[in-house]
């Protein structure tokens, strides 16, 4: 998770087990002496949710809990009592678990465009078994990996994941060098080309590269 690394879960972990559940976000600074980006950290990922808080009240909450100090009394704080916040819609909430752990448990970021993308005949990651081999499609996802064997021929094999499923891209040179920038730098791609399907595994041999735009940032794991 974004800030907090695995030696802070550790001791979140730790305490909780020695010491019993934490009663409150100000309760968890006390024991375990996390700081506001730590705690934002947290809030955005929708941890307090069970203390009750939405994600936009835990983030406001943050500020004014981090001022409790390990060996400090409780409540003291100069901060005013908390506004009444409205809860984050689906997209936010979306960009707020891919911003705080790079995944989303409960959604997935190409859910929010599915209708542009049906208006333009995409298809979805689990329709493709079912389309005839050699047809020439469109699909749109989420980048998740960029890979370039040493023994590809300058080949880069792309992952693609939408709300259905992944999707496998095979970019020849020539078409990685001609759309490199889009390739390289798009967070989510749209791509044109043919469906080859051998012993069971579909791949689509590219084409065209797009760019799709998504308020919901996401990262991938590139050329390893």
């Amino acid at each position: 998770m974004k800030s907090i690394g695995e030696g802070t879960a550790t001791v979140i972990v730790e305490e909780r087990e020695k010491n019993g559940r934490y009663a409150d976000m100000a309760d968890l600074v006390r024991r375990t002496g996390l700081t506001a980006v730590q705690l934002e950290a947290l809030a955005t990922a929708g941890a307090f949710d069970g203390f009750g808080l939405s994600r936009r009240q835990a983030l406001w909450d943050a500020g004014r809990a981090a001022e409790e100090r390990p060996g400090h009394l409780s409540g003291v704080s100069s901060a005013g009592p908390p506004p009444t916040l409205p809860g984050m819609s689906e997209m936010e909430t979306t960009m707020a678990d891919l911003w705080a752990t790079g995944i989303s448990p409960d959604d997935h970021p190409i859910r929010h465009v599915r209708a542009a993308l049906d208006t333009r005949g995409i298809l979805r990651a689990d329709q493709l078994s079912t389309a005839p081999d050699g047809t020439r499609v469109l699909v749109g996802g989420v980048v998740t990996h960029r890979q370039r064997p040493a023994t590809a021929s300058g080949v880069t094999f792309l992952n693609l994941e939408d709300e259905t499923g992944m999707i496998n891209i095979i970019c020849s040179g020539g078409v990685w060098n001609r759309y490199r920038r889009i390739a390289r730098e798009s967070s989510a791609l749209i791509i044109r080309g043919r469906l080859e399907r051998s012993q069971g595994v579909t791949n689509l041999v590219a084409d065209k590269l797009e760019r799709l735009p998504l308020a919901a940032r996401t990262t991938s794991r590139d050329f390893r």
